[in-house]
Formats: C-alpha cells, structure tokens, sequence
C-alpha cells in the first residue's frame, strides 16, 4: 500500500536538517511550506513571515528575479536535478549547494513545486580513492585557468573516465567538471572585488569568452558578474 506524506509532516522532517533548504511553492511561487533552515538563512524568526511570499519579496532583487525564473521553468514542467548553484542568502556568506526541484501535480495539473537545496558537504577521506581524485582536484586548482580534458585527468590519477566520474561522486558529491566550475566560480567571485575587467577575469579563469563566463557565472550563482560586482560593492561588509 503506498503511503503518501503529508506536506506538514515532510515540513517537520526538514525541521530537524540544518545542512539543507526544503520548500513548497504553489503555482504563483508563493512559499506554502519550508523548513526552519530557510527561515533561518533568510534572517527571519518565523515560518509566518516566509509563508506566503515570494522570492522577489524574500531576497534581494536581483536575485529574486532569477530565482523565480528558475521556478516558472519547473512550474512550466521541466525536472532541475542536483545543480549545482551557490546561494547567496541575505544574512550569511555565500553557500554552495545540490539543488533539486520538481513540479507537483494534482490531477494531472501542475500544481506547484517542491525542492531541497542540500549544502554541498566536506570531502570522504576515509574513501579508499580518496588519494588518487585528491591528485586530480590538488592539480585542478593549480590549471582550472587552463583546458582540462576530463580525460587527461581520468589518466592521472590512473583510473578510467567511468572510474573517476564515479569516485568523485561519492568523496566530492559533484563530478569533475562541476568541481571545475566551482573552483572557476569561486577564483572569478574574488577578482570582481577587484578593478579588473569582467573580460579579462573570465579568461584568466579559463573561460573561452565574456559570454560564456557570463552565462555559466549567472547560471551558477544566480545573476551576472557586473551585477555581483554592484552587489559587493553596496553590501555592508565591502
């Protein structure tokens, strides 16, 4: 006999997970459910006060827009599975994350969404290839500026691509080439602190273009690298 959960009782099981965003939307993304984390993460005290609103009116706006565009491609049916995203939450430091979403349908009709944001957690180094994708990741840091074949790091650390792919799922969580769109996320979130061109920053981290970084960086963290620039720039501890 299937057993189906209420949303009240799935609420109060992400209650008890501080590592992870659970939430409900109905067809408008207005939040029916959530879990403490969310509520914590967006610096309010009360589930009442996330309840019913939207992202655009949870978050900054320019993050808000892209968020709720990522929800209006679920509510229109598509499946967002494990993403890797980072979020950048009101009240805390930037977090990278899993993201997965899926449409909720009543009848046949989409009804609203459903989705966790897990955050993205430390490295297995009791695994047994913990040391040989160690080397890969120790070499990914040192060239992700540079072409990375996820074959010639397949070979480095002795393993096939099939091998390597799988291993870096169970000690990292993510593949290789999320790995190096992380690390190239990360070094580009640094240099727009700085003065250098949004051009110049992409290639030195090893993007073939301005619009490729650019589409990857907003993919990634949710707005444009000359928005993130402005963002940092008005944000209190800048």
């Amino acid at each position: 006999m299937d057993i189906i959960l209420p949303a009240l009782e799935i609420q109060a099981l992400f209650d008890t997970v501080p590592d992870a965003v659970f939430f409900i939307k109905d067809c408008e993304g207005r939040y029916t459910h959530c879990n403490l984390t969310l509520v914590r993460r967006l610096g309010r005290k009360e589930r009442d006060e996330v309840i019913g609103r939207t992202v655009s009116e949870l978050f900054p706006v320019l993050l808000g827009g892209t968020y709720q565009a990522q929800d209006r491609r679920v509510l229109a049916g598509e499946l967002i599975d494990n993403v890797l995203e980072i979020h950048l939450y009101p009240n805390q430091l930037p977090g990278w994350c899993l993201t997965v979403k899926r449409p909720l349908r009543n009848d046949g009709r989409i009804s609203g969404l459903i989705g966790i944001s897990r955050d993205l957690g430390q490295p297995d180094n009791r695994h047994s290839a913990y040391k040989r994708v160690q080397r890969v990741v120790d070499y990914m840091q040192e060239h992700f500026g540079e072409t990375l074949r996820v074959q010639m790091l397949a070979e480095l650390a002795g393993l096939s691509v099939a091998q390597l792919e799988r291993h870096f799922r169970r000690v990292f969580q993510i593949t290789p080439q999320q790995l190096l769109t992380k690390l190239r996320i990360e070094a580009a979130m640094r240099l727009l602190q700085g003065n250098n061109t949004i051009a110049n920053i992409g290639q030195s981290c090893g993007f073939a273009d301005q619009s490729a970084f650019s589409r990857q960086f907003k993919a990634t963290v949710g707005i444009s690298p000359r928005d993130y620039r402005a963002l940092q720039a008005s944000s209190p501890q800048s």
